[in-house]
């Protein structure tokens, strides 16, 4: 079973926003969102197929997604389960009235959700816009069929869709629509092991990533521990049921867990104001450092036959990973694709770790990459782009220190709307 079934048979003729997240990750990003939606407009429908985040933000749940057991079901049954939700979902939309699709991000699964809806006369607003500038760009057609307005949240993308046809508005990342309190963080690793160098590794969510990336960060770390004495470490993941499955993939690789490397989980934003240094898999968790400028070396490892075959061709951009795709330039360490071992990875560590110079620029690069994000607040300006498209008018309420802020969503939204 693809996702907890709560309740697919409801009916409602209420005005309904419908977001589709099928990762942690697209939880997360959602739920923002409805927050700041139910905030301005408390009697408003939210449905969604998502997570227990987006629930707590005021979502009616249809079916739960995202889960463990989802994210570890192999490839071919996904797809499968999938499209028997999809099923659902069609019947689903058809006895509620859906006025705007918030898709979230995942575009495999989310792109015949968009079908789904577009052949229902339901406006389509895409949150997290495809990655289509850095692979596949000849996709774009698909999108322009599939959506009415891409909500960016990197800097460059509004650009880049506007000028191949697509509505698209930046508004900020995510990650970055609530400060940190780093006395809270503070409070939080008060108790964690302390040393000279505190090591963050973190591997990824997808179950096929930390798969392949978890051996060599830890491979990384031991050797790093092996030289300096004083060095501890926490591994941060993002659910508790990950960790048996680290520690098998340590024995299977002969690899020893140090006593000096803990773990935690749904504690990222901690782990990263704790350590002094990050090893991480590609992804926007090195957003999520970057936000605190913290160093970090990152890889990905792929297989060399399926990079040289078919990822070295497809990819368009020079760098790979987001620190760098946003600075322009080798910001951070990437090492991406990687095909060897964890001395590298060790290698590149020791330098940041030895050179005060080195670790120092890049401290100040991810502050020049963090600060591109600094006027933007992504839930507000989401929340303004769909209240647009679904025509909610100006909230009964709303909070009173957002009252003067112009997310420029009516620019954004009133020449396809007409307003």
């Amino acid at each position: 079973m693809l996702g907890l079934l709560f309740d697919v048979s409801g009916t409602s003729t209420q005005p309904t926003i419908l977001f589709t997240a099928f990762e942690p990750s697209g939880d997360d990003h959602a739920s923002i969102v409805i927050r700041e939606l139910k905030s301005r407009y408390p009697d408003l429908r939210v449905c969604g197929w998502g997570g227990r985040k987006m629930q707590a933000a005021g979502a009616e749940i249809i079916e739960l997604t995202g889960d463990a057991a989802v994210m570890g079901m192999p490839g071919l049954e996904k797809i499968r389960e999938h499209r028997k939700m999809n099923t659902r979902i069609a019947e689903w939309v058809k006895e509620n009235n859906v006025v705007v699709h918030v898709p979230v991000d995942s575009p495999a699964a989310n792109f015949p959700v968009c079908s789904i809806m577009k052949s229902n006369g339901v406006k389509v607003i895409h949150m997290v816009a495809p990655q289509l500038w850095a692979w596949a760009p000849w996709r774009i057609r698909k999108l322009r069929r599939l959506t009415d307005h891409v909500m960016c949240v990197l800097p460059f993308e509004e650009d880049w869709f506007r000028s191949r046809g697509v509505d698209a508005t930046f508004i900020g990342h995510p990650l970055f629509a609530e400060p940190i309190d780093e006395s809270v963080l503070d409070q939080q690793v008060s108790g964690w092991k302390q040393g000279a160098q505190r090591i963050a590794v973190l591997p990824g969510s997808r179950p096929a990533e930390i798969k392949k990336n978890f051996p060599l960060l830890l491979g990384a770390y031991c050797k790093l521990k092996s030289e300096h004495a004083d060095m501890v470490g926490m591994v941060a993941v993002t659910r508790p049921e990950i960790e048996p499955v680290l520690r098998q993939i340590a024995k299977d690789h002969g690899l020893d867990w140090p006593e000096s490397l803990g773990l935690t989980y749904a504690n990222t934003d901690a782990v990263v104001r704790w350590c002094s240094l990050a090893l991480v898999v590609s992804g926007t968790v090195t957003l999520q450092i970057a936000r605190q400028h913290r160093p970090m070396v990152i890889v990905y490892k792929l297989g060399r036959i399926g990079w040289s075959l078919l990822a070295r061709w497809l990819i368009q951009t020079p760098y790979i990973t987001l620190p760098n795709i946003l600075a322009g330039r080798e910001v951070v360490p990437e090492l991406v694709p990687h095909f060897v071992g964890a001395e590298p990875i060790a290698e590149r560590a020791t330098e940041l770790l030895e050179d005060s110079s080195a670790y120092e620029t890049q401290i100040r690069e991810l502050q020049s990459v963090s600060d591109r994000f600094a006027d933007k607040n992504a839930a507000i300006g989401a929340a303004d782009i769909i209240a647009r498209y679904a025509g909610l008018g100006k909230p009964s309420m709303h909070c009173s220190d957002r009252d003067g802020e112009d997310s420029n969503a009516d620019a954004a939204v009133s020449g396809t709307l007409g307003n």
